[in-house]
C-alpha cells in the first residue's frame, strides 16, 4: 500500500477535540499513529479507549497550480477546440458575469 496523509481527530475526556496529520499506510495504522501522538500531547486530555471515536480522515495527494490572469482570460477568449471545451468556456464567462 502506499504512503497517505492522514488526519486523524477525536476528543479527549474533557469533550475537546483534537486533531493530527500522520503518514500511513492502512486506516488501523493511521489510527494507531494519530493515537500515539495525540496521547503524547501537552495539550490534549486524556485521550479514552473503548467508546472513543476516532475519524481519519485520508488526505489525496495535495496539487498546487498557479496560473496568471492575463493567461487565463486569454483562454477564456481564445476559440473553444471541441464542443465540451466550449461549453465550459461559456460556463465560465457566466460564472464571471455574476
Amino acid at each position: 500500500m502506499a504512503l497517505r496523509t492522514c488526519r486523524v481527530s477525536c476528543r479527549d475526556i474533557d469533550g475537546v477535540e483534537h486533531t493530527v496529520e500522520v503518514g500511513a499506510e492502512s486506516l488501523y495504522e493511521a489510527a494507531a499513529r494519530g493515537l500515539a501522538a495525540l496521547r503524547d500531547a501537552e495539550w490534549a486530555a486524556d485521550i479514552g479507549h473503548s467508546q472513543t471515536v476516532v475519524t481519519v480522515a485520508v488526505k489525496q495527494p495535495e496539487v498546487q497550480h498557479t496560473v496568471r490572469v492575463r493567461d487565463f482570460e486569454a483562454w477564456l477568449e481564445s476559440n473553444g477546440r471541441s464542443p465540451a471545451e466550449m461549453a465550459l468556456k461559456s460556463r465560465m464567462h457566466e460564472l464571471l458575469s455574476t
